[in-house]
């Protein structure tokens, strides 16, 4: 049985990311960067297809672990009967090639330890050639290099390395890996106390001025950390989770690669980092936004690469047998050529919120954005896969036809609050076609409940988004309907699913768990309708599913209480960032929007 997915903490440099799995063992590891081909593996497959494990080589008694305040640096505490070391973790923000520093340290008596180090390049399919080296080893195979410094004395065993020794009381053993490219010559030796000590410095400087000052901090600021933890730096983009193909259902095929970056995020994601006064973050993330949807409408994709690629072809790695047997295992997306009108509205609704929140004005924006609009008074009327990306037939959804009435609203606002020019009457016109027709095909008035898409009975959890966009108040009985079917036919104990699956809708077989960011949601809605108990007693249920150093995966299933999906999920945290402001200040995240 595989590691639960809530037994990880993360690790990461702004580049690439590692798990670090409670019992000492990097399970999962792409270097260089978040899309690459995994060192260790061993999260979709085995230990043989790639792991890094140094933990006591006896039984342990107790385990515990935390980042230092404030950081990405993770500490990791075993108690034996011999005594109790320390596991310090971590990788350094780098502007060159990437390094994964550990590094034991003996707290009381004498503790024997163990190493294994199972290198496995192209997602474990690959045994590279390892060769001993002054400093430890060297292993290479087809572009990728990886070296291991460490005095430890090394062997080989079974296309492994091994190690045995001791830590005593006040003793301090260094493990560092180094990738860089085989073809370029080895990179310079680093002193693990050094990168260490500049790495918790580095975190502390970027989170220290955080603004957020509510009830909720030690969660906002983890979840603002591992926002910054899935940002590329290169490029401002925010992946949406470091992995790939962790299941929505056990043993089931709905498993995506998510280390991506996704346009719909991109609204979310400025509010979340604007709002606690990170504005260097959002300008980068707006700007590289800006680049990657750049070009014909038309071919907006719905999500990007790293730095902006478009094609992100999907494979399945037939090699790996997944996370608890959950297959196919894939990389790339196919979600990229799916027509998705909610994007446009996000998109929208981003650039105002820019200009609202008085980042520097970017000369390109609005000529994107007209073009943008140009196409979508072309194709507003367009069935689409929808915001969840479905894989059965195109309908015409409602949450889509609101996110696209937000695009419209959103340009006619940018005419009327700061000057742009554009056909503002024939916008007005048809921000009110749209609205009408949601309004006559979207909502069924007998049960009092806007509907998954135009013409079916099922409900959406995506509904939730409309008085947080600003399409109708929260006053308003079709809202209060919606929120109450939503409870009735959606929630299971307390949580929020985001569909009735169903083969003949997404075209996948039934059955995932409740999706988090949708509870966030309905958090949200509690609290704009007044029932602030309802809203607090579930927003502190939501914090209660964080594991134990404060991360959250996509969602969760009540039946098993284990987190699933890919981990941690950018959109779990940015909306409990944006949950905590809503329920803490009157101009949190939905009162903004509503307002804008």
């Amino acid at each position: 049985m595989s590691v639960p997915i809530e037994d990880y903490a993360l690790i990461g440099d702004c580049h690439t990311a590692a798990l670090v799995a409670r019992n000492g063992s990097i399970d999962w590891l792409c270097f260089p960067r978040f899309d690459s081909g995994a060192c260790f593996a061993a999260l979709l497959g085995s230990e043989d297809h790639g792991r890094w494990l140094i933990s006591p080589a006896g039984a342990i008694r107790q385990i515990q672990r935390r980042y230092r305040e404030g950081t990405l640096v993770l500490e990791t505490d075993y108690e034996t009967d011999d005594g109790a070391v320390t596991l310090i973790d971590c990788m350094p923000p780098r502007s060159q090639e990437p390094d994964l520093v550990r590094m034991v340290i003996g707290r009381r008596g004498k503790v024997r330890m163990q190493m294994q180090l199972i290198i496995r390049f192209d997602y474990g399919s690959i045994i590279p050639w390892v060769r001993r080296t002054e400093y430890g080893i060297r292993a290479v195979g087809g572009p990728d290099t990886l070296d291991l410094q460490t005095a430890v004395p090394l062997r080989g065993e079974n296309f492994r390395t091994e190690a045995e020794f001791t830590v005593s009381e006040g003793e301090r053993v260094p493990f560092v890996l180094m990738w860089h490219p085989s073809y370029e010559d080895t990179p310079s030796m680093i002193n693990a106390e050094e990168v260490i000590s500049h790495t918790e410095a580095w975190w502390k400087d970027w989170s220290n001025p955080c603004t957020y000052d509510g009830p909720w901090r030690e969660a906002v600021l983890r979840s603002l950390i591992t926002l910054k933890a899935l940002t590329y730096a290169p490029t401002g983009g925010i992946v949406a989770a470091p992995t790939t193909s962790l299941p929505e259902q056990l043993g089931g095929i709905r498993n995506w690669d998510y280390r991506y970056c996704w346009v719909r995020d991109a609204t979310f994601t400025l509010y979340a980092l604007m709002l606690a006064g990170y504005t260097d973050e959002a300008c980068a993330w707006r700007e590289w936004l800006i680049r990657a949807v750049a070009g014909k409408p038309s071919q907006l994709n719905i999500m990007y690469g790293l730095a902006g690629e478009r094609r992100l072809t999907e494979m399945e790695l037939a090699w790996l047998p997944g996370y608890e047997g959950s297959t196919p295992v894939r990389t790339g997306n196919a979600a990229w050529q799916q027509f998705q009108l909610d994007v446009y509205g996000e998109l929208m609704d981003t650039m105002h919120l820019a200009r609202r929140a008085g980042l520097d004005a970017n000369e390109n924006a609005w000529r994107v954005q007209r073009a943008l609009m140009d196409f979508l008074e072309t194709c507003w009327r367009d069935p689409d896969e929808g915001i969840w990306e479905m894989r059965g037939p195109r309908r015409h959804f409602t949450h889509s036809k609101i996110m696209a009435w937000v695009a419209v609203d959103r340009m006619i606002k940018a005419v009327e609050r700061f000057g742009l020019e554009g056909p503002v009457e024939r916008w007005r016109a048809l921000r009110e076609t749209m609205r009408q027709e949601i309004f006559h095909k979207g909502f069924d008035r007998e049960r009092n409940t806007f509907v998954q898409y135009y013409g079916g009975k099922d409900l959406d959890a995506s509904l939730l988004m409309i008085p947080l966009v600003g399409f109708l108040p929260a006053s308003d009985p079709r809202v209060k309907g919606t929120v109450e079917a939503i409870e009735r036919d959606l929630v299971i104990d307390g949580f929020v699913l985001r569909y009735p699956t169903k083969e003949h809708v997404d075209g996948l077989p039934p059955g995932e768990a409740a999706f988090l960011a949708c509870t966030f949601w309905l958090v949200d809605n509690f609290a704009m309708l007044g029932r602030q108990e309802d809203a607090l007693k579930l927003f502190e249920r939501l914090l209660q599913l964080r594991n134990d150093v404060g991360l959250l995966s996509e969602e969760y299933d009540p039946g098993t209480r284990r987190l699933l999906g890919n981990f941690p999920q950018a959109f779990s945290h940015i909306s409990l960032v944006n949950t905590a402001y809503n329920l803490s200040r009157v101009t949190g995240p939905a009162k903004h929007r509503q307002e804008s």
